[in-house]
């Protein structure tokens, strides 16, 4: 069984009754990396779950927390960078058979199976929402040179490169040079 499905069998379809669970999971691996291009959680790292399952009328009501490593290059400067985040997690698994499940489609909300329910998605989900799509190594990273591509903040503050109107290219071979 994946360590991402939790049982539900000791809460029945009794209105209330709830469990609470904490595990720590290793990432999933390539090719479906947790995250974005810029920014990911390594393959394998530990996410680390804090969830509370509870039976309701519809379904199984799964809320809490999870938390993982962050690696990563910066938007700005492409230095590598790391980073934690924690997310919020909230997703109804409907019963089978239940109101929700026939009014509702198959992708829409996850459903309870074999008195099981499989949070990997919407961990991943909930990771991948918050995840920043321009991810920086500090707030005022100043980036890259756009002429030359080296990193503002190993150039000299006088750093600029001359840029020469081509309209006045062909004068500046029949002027002396400084």
């Amino acid at each position: 069984m994946s360590p991402w499905v939790f049982g539900t069998r000791e809460l029945g379809r009794r209105p209330g009754a709830m469990k609470s669970s904490t595990r720590t999971i290793p990432a999933p691996a390539e090719p479906e990396r947790l995250g974005l291009e810029t920014i990911w959680v390594p393959a394998g790292s530990p996410v680390e779950l804090e969830v509370r399952l509870e039976s309701v009328s519809e379904g199984i009501y799964v809320s809490g927390t999870a938390h993982a490593a962050l690696e990563g290059e910066c938007a700005r400067c492409l230095d590598p960078l790391t980073d934690g985040i924690t997310v919020d997690l909230a997703e109804l698994f409907a019963f089978p058979d239940s109101v929700t499940d026939e009014t509702t489609d198959a992708d829409e909300l996850p459903r309870v199976g074999d008195e099981q329910v499989d949070v990997e998605q919407i961990v991943r989900d909930a990771l991948v929402l918050e995840l920043p799509l321009s991810p920086l190594c500090r707030p005022d990273c100043p980036g890259l040179c756009v002429e030359c591509g080296e990193k503002w903040a190993d150039l000299a503050p006088d750093h600029g490169h001359e840029t020469l109107d081509p309209r006045w290219a062909a004068l500046r071979e029949r002027l002396p040079a400084d």
